[in-house]
């Protein structure tokens, strides 16, 4: 598993930041190569997304979610891939994201790819394209505040 890790200070607040950072099927707007995420319930994502060329979809489970301080993932189907983001605060009106992701880089282009650095800047480019994003606007469009917790059984809302 190759792994990439990027941090960014934002000029907001925490609870906004973590609170945008919530609205995963807006992650298209400032993620290169992202076409769509879908939330299928409070803990599962379906990514469609151009990576190396090549269009991919996964579906990824939330295994742990904090309000304002972290949430984590983990692939469930389709492209490997976990990681965690985690929300710092510097002072009431700033703070620091952090961003952690391991993948597994399937082919020769994705390989090369990796060996080149460009997951790496891709993710330090969507992390400043994020900072903009909630920069610009100022405040979230949304939040969802309810906690994750490792081992918790998966509620179905369609259940």
């Amino acid at each position: 598993m190759a792994r990439v890790e990027k941090s960014i200070e934002i000029d907001r607040p925490v609870r906004t930041v973590y609170d945008q950072w919530t609205q995963f099927e807006e992650f298209p707007r400032f993620m290169e190569g992202v076409e769509a995420v879908h939330q299928l319930d409070e803990r599962t994502l379906h990514w469609v997304a151009k990576i190396a060329g090549k269009r991919e979809e996964w579906e990824a489970e939330i295994v742990q979610q904090m309000p304002d301080q972290q949430i984590a993932w983990r692939h469930t189907r389709g492209a490997v891939n976990r990681g965690v983001v985690t929300f710092t605060p510097i002072d009431d009106g700033h703070c620091r994201v952090t961003l952690a992701l391991e993948y597994d880089p399937q082919g020769f282009v994705e390989k090369a790819g990796d060996i080149l650095g460009v997951v790496s800047r891709r993710v330090e480019g969507d992390l400043e394209r994020f900072k903009r994003y909630i920069e610009e606007r100022g405040v979230e469009s949304g939040g969802w505040r309810g906690e994750i917790r490792p081992g918790e059984p998966h509620h179905d809302p369609m259940r």
